[in-house]
């Protein structure tokens, strides 16, 4: 199932794609996707709604915005796959590396990317992004992560290197400034994904493709990852974890790879859809 979300930033209807492509309005059922839908069965709701033909058709909208409203946290995964590790100069690391992103950086998956100002470093990463469906506290194994997984999602875990790398050491700050987290167009329910280390990622600048990769070679896998996460915090319903991005980033390509105002960045995931950004100037 494909959970989305449509119309004006901050006015985002809550909807479904149909299994005959039409996108149904779910206001009768929820008044967002979020937190409360997830943790609430609004997953089996919307099964239900759907079996019994009871949804109508959300009319016409001009965008897709995320598919999920602002998450409480947005987790990340740094370097995790060795091909991106080895091109970043940095050894495959011994546990995941962990760092955070402004919740709001979260925009549709055709928005807007807007470049820093001062930025000469602004860089894109495909990535397969987790939504969380329940509360994962000191899971036992990473088997147990399956159980708190709502579905998975595009992200393009934008970033700028000399903010990350030069200016402090601060991650944060290169992966925090707005806008920096395109996600959707859907939320796919993990049991339409099937094994989330089996999918391929691609990303295009300009049209020329940049990355290709695929999940079966994450250093830790989708589920390491959210059972490692939760030894150290609590991951809530409506969180978002972007699981590392292959190789291929501008980083390894050098300076003329670098996004700039008016480029095209496509990214697209078996599976999980595609999305279109536009980099525009901050």
């Amino acid at each position: 199932m494909k959970l989305l979300r449509v119309g004006p930033a901050g006015g985002e209807r809550p909807c479904v794609l149909g299994p005959d492509g039409r996108v149904l309005d779910l206001s009768s059922l929820t008044a967002d996707i979020d937190d409360a839908f997830l943790a609430g069965g609004g997953v089996e709701r919307v099964r239900s709604a759907l079996a019994e033909g009871r949804l109508p058709e959300a009319g016409p909208y001009e965008r897709v915005g995320a598919p999920v409203a602002r998450p409480g946290k947005i987790v990340c995964i740094g370097l995790n796959y060795s091909d991106h590790a080895e091109e970043a100069g940095a050894p495959s690391p011994p546990e995941p590396v962990v760092f955070m992103k402004a919740s709001n950086t979260l925009v549709g998956p055709d928005d807007e990317v807007l470049v820093p100002r001062r930025s000469v470093k602004t860089d894109y990463e495909v990535e397969l992004a987790v939504i969380l469906g329940r509360t994962a506290r000191y899971l036992a194994s990473p088997q147990e992560a399956a159980d708190v997984i709502a579905g998975y999602a595009i992200a393009n875990d934008v970033s700028e290197r000399e903010f990350q790398n030069e200016r402090g050491g601060q991650w944060d700050k290169g992966k925090s400034c707005e806008t920096f987290n395109p996600l959707g167009p859907w939320l796919v329910t993990a049991d339409e994904v099937g094994d989330p280390q089996a999918l391929g990622l691609r990303l295009w600048v300009n049209g020329e493709l940049r990355q290709n990769g695929n999940t079966k070679n994450q250093i830790f896998s989708v589920h390491h990852v959210i059972w490692y996460l939760s030894q150290f915090m609590v991951l809530e319903p409506g969180d978002v974890v972007n699981t590392g991005t292959p190789a291929g980033v501008a980083l390894g390509r050098g300076a003329d790879a670098y996004l700039r105002e008016g480029d095209v960045v496509e990214v697209e995931i078996d599976g999980l859809g595609r999305q279109r950004q536009r980099m525009g100037h901050a």
